[in-house]
């Protein structure tokens, strides 16, 4: 069931995820458009959520955009529009570098393997901050056996730093670490399925990334450049209409619907380009939210020798990273 509407306000709009935006001329979404889609979220109950590019947009847009509530995504020290409310704790601020200090409530970080490894301990430096920060590696399919000590060293790492600030009294939020504790089922990004994004060409995408492919005319399939390439799934006007919705849930994906990793984020764009399957994850993708899941086990069971939080809570151990070679335990 839909619940939000992700609306990318200029082919510039910053980039949250895994996927780059390669697009560099501005396109801002019309203002007749932003409005038709604030309408089809109303009449969808849908929560928008706003993603802003690198530059301030004209005043006129504010009053639209602050027609309904709304989560705003933009980039680390943007200004997005005069007139605009003061951000709350639910907007979200992206950068591809590690801050030197952050005074929003959510972070995401995008940082390539090499650069996360280079800057780790400005990354949990950030965990006093009071900032949810989330780390997302824009890598993914690079990602190889020879890295997974490297990835378990620093998880543990940053493990020992987490556990300080709980011993603090703190709550720290750090996505491949603290999710996993607190889930009791898949927390995915659940593209296509609870949320679905508005580009400015008046077009639906299952997400961001699927818009980005069909301007760069990009056939993520194996990535190869195609003369066209159309991945829109519906438009303001005809409504949605995306091909066999069923084979994006959790439940028609034998790999994922018996897997405990829950913080994984099992997406969409990424199946497609690794496995040439939406609802079938890379192995890397697979390898990598086993070592975090592995990593939260660890943080749970060290907390729990010095203090009373989350005593019901139990994350069991595991013997395997890839649950495809061996499916016979799940």
């Amino acid at each position: 069931m839909l619940q939000y509407l992700v609306i990318l306000l200029d082919d510039t709009s910053v980039a949250y995820c895994h996927a780059d935006n390669p697009l560099k001329g501005r396109n801002l979404i019309p203002l007749e458009t932003l409005k038709k889609g604030i309408l089809f979220g109303m009449k969808q109950n849908l929560m928008i959520q706003y993603v802003f590019p690198n530059y301030e947009l004209p005043k006129e847009y504010a009053e639209v955009i602050e027609s309904i509530d709304n989560v705003k995504i933009y980039p680390v020290g943007c200004k997005p529009v005069t007139g605009i409310e003061d951000g709350n704790d639910a907007d979200v601020e992206a950068a591809n570098e590690v801050p030197e200090k952050e005074e929003a409530k959510n972070l995401v970080l995008r940082l390539t393997f090499t650069e996360m490894l280079k800057q780790k301990d400005a990354i949990a430096k950030l965990f006093a901050s009071g900032a949810r920060v989330n780390l997302c590696i824009t890598d993914v399919e690079q990602f190889s056996d020879e890295q997974m000590e490297a990835y378990k060293q620093v998880l543990k790492e940053w493990n020992a730093t987490l556990l300080d600030l709980y011993k603090q009294g703190q709550s720290p939020q750090f996505n491949l670490l603290t999710d996993r504790m607190m889930l009791e089922k898949m927390h995915n990004c659940e593209a296509g399925v609870s949320n679905i994004t508005l580009a400015p060409n008046g077009k639906f995408y299952l997400c961001p990334a699927f818009y980005y492919d069909e301007q760069t005319k990009v056939d993520n399939q194996l990535n190869h450049h195609q003369p066209t390439s159309d991945n829109s799934v519906g438009d303001l006007e005809k409504g949605l209409d995306i091909p066999n919705l069923q084979l994006l849930k959790l439940d028609h994906a034998p790999l994922c619907r018996n897997c405990d990793a829950y913080q994984c984020r099992r997406c969409i764009w990424l199946n497609r380009k690794l496995t040439w399957d939406l609802n079938t994850p890379s192995r890397q993708q697979c390898v990598m939210a086993h070592i975090e899941r592995n990593a939260s086990r660890d943080l749970l069971n060290d907390i729990h020798k010095v203090g009373e939080f989350m005593p019901e809570i139990d994350i069991k151990e595991i013997s395997y990273l890839d649950p495809f070679e061996v499916r016979k335990e799940f």
